[in-house]
């Protein structure tokens, strides 16, 4: 079985994420694609929108589409959201599973940070999403990353779609319209739940799903 690993804050989920997970999910020949959305990423500190509406905009956005599914195995666990810890649950699950990891050419570049990063690149095949215009050449980043350890690695293009959830977040505070921008459900949910307009917050514009 291929079991696929596409992690992020989804704050909110939008279209790109949706994009990049059917691409991936075609373009690798899955079984399952898992979208994993984090309890608290320690390279981005605590998230001010609650786990339990992130959870329920992923399934709102995710929801139907065959071969994927929303895993909250990050939110049960609560605390820090560490991917290698995520992957060992994962393994136990499926024992005889191949795992690829799912990560924007952003998140590569913090690879060497993120939390016992070579055991974590031992349990999977790393899977780079290159969108649209981003050159497919290997970065000293993605270099070092073999280094500690990558059993395998291989690269995705993804179709580039400008939107990112930190300008989602700034068009709801603004009282502009999203559609377009999110899947219906996940408007839906914004609008009736009333998110965004109290949340106010400053994060950086890399969107890109990582997860250390």
């Amino acid at each position: 079985m291929r079991i696929g690993i596409f992690g992020g804050s989804f704050d909110p989920p939008h279209v790109g994420h949706l994009m990049v997970a059917l691409d991936a999910l075609d373009e690798l020949a899955l079984d399952r694609l898992l979208i994993i959305p984090a309890a608290q990423q320690p390279l981005k500190g605590m998230h001010a929108t609650d786990a339990q509406d992130r959870l329920a905009m992923a399934r709102a956005c995710f929801g139907g589409l065959p071969g994927i599914e929303v895993d909250p195995v990050e939110i049960d666990r609560g605390g820090l959201s560490y991917m290698v810890d995520t992957v060992e649950t994962l393994r136990l699950r499926w024992p005889s599973a191949s795992l690829f990891l799912l990560l924007g050419d952003d998140a590569v570049e913090s690879l060497p940070r993120w939390h016992e990063v070579t055991r974590l690149l031992s349990l999977v095949h790393l899977v780079v999403l290159s969108r649209g215009d981003r050159p497919t050449e290997a970065t000293d980043a993605v270099s070092e990353v073999e280094r500690v350890g990558a059993a395998t690695m291989q690269r995705v293009a993804t179709r580039r779609v400008d939107v990112s959830s930190t300008e989602i977040r700034a068009r709801v505070r603004d009282g502009r319209s999203i559609r377009g921008f999110v899947p219906d459900a996940v408007e839906t949910y914004i609008a009736t739940t009333g998110l965004y307009l109290k949340n106010s917050r400053v994060l950086s514009t890399a969107e890109d799903p990582a997860r250390p």
